[in-house]
């Protein structure tokens, strides 16, 4: 092949090549419709350039509204001091009269910034103080509605979700819908959270169970939940929910679950 190379004719030597032909056809495509490739050009980079800007003024947005977030937090989490008129120093808050006007306060300013940030992870995570704050007022329709927006908008990895479905389970419990209760703190045990509130969900389900008049059934769970979580916060409330039961004459059943191993005392 090499040698056919070489010995090339003076007709093919004179002929255009692939790449001749087919840059000369380019070029004349590209002046032809050059106009039609500089527009598509410009759109691309201005698409890039404004999915760029969106992108920067999402974090800088997200940043802001942490920041206020964390801002209107700190200044909700001052004391409450009552029967007494104290003068707060220079560049602070007077302490709350009541946890009521706590309460009011909380959901005013944290409605005030859901609305301001609205979009934002910020605005979300808000929903949670919001919503206890509107629970412990005995505006229960309002919790469930905040709660539920959480449960449905926060990613499935976010730890507070089991918070969430806890003010829920409250919420329900406190309408006396004890079916949608129940249902609430299975979905709160199924959450994934890791260690933190690990076994409350079921702690609530057996609450729940003893109220509807299912006392073994609920046994049955409190036996597992002691036996699995040990010495946690919610082993030892279930042992002291376990006792009540048993002075009230139900029998505690052996638990089905093993036993748990090694696990951390929580503080307190």
């Amino acid at each position: 092949m090499a040698e056919k190379s070489e010995k090339m004719t003076k007709q093919e030597l004179s002929a255009p090549d692939a790449f001749q032909l087919y840059g000369a056809e380019a070029s004349d495509w590209l002046m032809k419709r050059s106009q039609i490739i500089s527009t598509v050009a410009v759109v691309l980079v201005v698409g890039g350039l404004i999915a760029a800007l969106v992108h920067y003024f999402n974090n800088r947005s997200e940043e802001a509204a942490a920041k206020q977030l964390g801002q209107t937090l700190e200044t909700l989490e001052r004391p409450v001091v009552e029967g007494v008129a104290l003068q707060p120093g220079p560049g602070e808050l007077p302490p709350f009269k009541s946890e009521k006007e706590r309460d009011e306060t909380t959901v005013t300013e944290l409605t005030k910034f859901r609305t301001d940030h609205k979009g934002t992870e910020a605005a979300l995570t808000a929903g949670l103080p919001l919503g206890k704050a509107q629970y412990r007022l005995g505006n229960y329709d309002g919790a469930l509605a905040t709660f539920e927006e959480y449960t449905k908008e926060a990613p499935k990895s976010s730890a507070l979700r089991i918070s969430a479905y806890e003010g829920l389970g409250y919420a329900h419990e406190a309408k006396g819908q004890l079916d949608q209760a129940l249902e609430a703190f299975k979905q709160m045990g199924q959450a994934e959270a890791g260690e933190f509130m690990q076994g409350m969900g079921q702690y609530h389900q057996a609450r729940i169970l003893v109220a509807q008049g299912k006392k073994d059934e609920a046994a049955q769970l409190l036996a597992d939940l002691k036996a699995s979580q040990g010495t946690s916060a919610a082993g030892r409330l279930a042992t002291e929910r376990l006792a009540v039961l048993g002075a009230q004459g139900v029998k505690i059943p052996e638990p089905k679950t093993p036993p748990a191993a090694n696990l951390t005392p929580d503080a307190g």
